[in-house]
């Protein structure tokens, strides 16, 4: 069965940081691309980062040169560093992990952690 499980949200005030996981079961964590994800209060789900097998990394616009998406293997973890939070990164987290099963990749999703930002 596969689990993915998010951890580190909270309260934090503008510009603070935070850090949130995401501990993968069920699936080889290595081979797996993953990513992260957020849908703010009456918002879409939208993408924020992904990290490939081979470490190589892209992200949205609005959070280029502020958060940062690395993994540990070892711990098949995956981790979303924020920094300089705003308002505006108020939002459900969520990571998504794109597991390669017979030629196709399968999407599987944790059940989000809340980051709320105040100003």
């Amino acid at each position: 069965q596969v689990q993915l499980v998010e951890s580190g949200g909270g309260l934090v005030q503008a510009g603070g940081s935070l850090r949130l996981s995401c501990v993968g079961s069920g699936i080889i964590f290595s081979s797996s691309v993953m990513h992260w994800y957020r849908q703010g209060p009456g918002k879409q789900r939208d993408f924020v980062a992904r990290i490939t097998r081979d470490g190589s990394t892209n992200y949205a616009d609005s959070v280029k040169g502020r958060f940062t998406i690395s993994r540990d293997n070892a711990k098949n973890t995956a981790y979303l560093q924020m920094n300089s939070l705003k308002p505006d990164d108020t939002a459900v987290y969520y990571c998504k992990a794109a597991v390669l099963r017979s030629f196709a990749y399968v999407d599987y999703w944790g059940q989000g952690t809340q980051v709320t930002v105040s100003s």
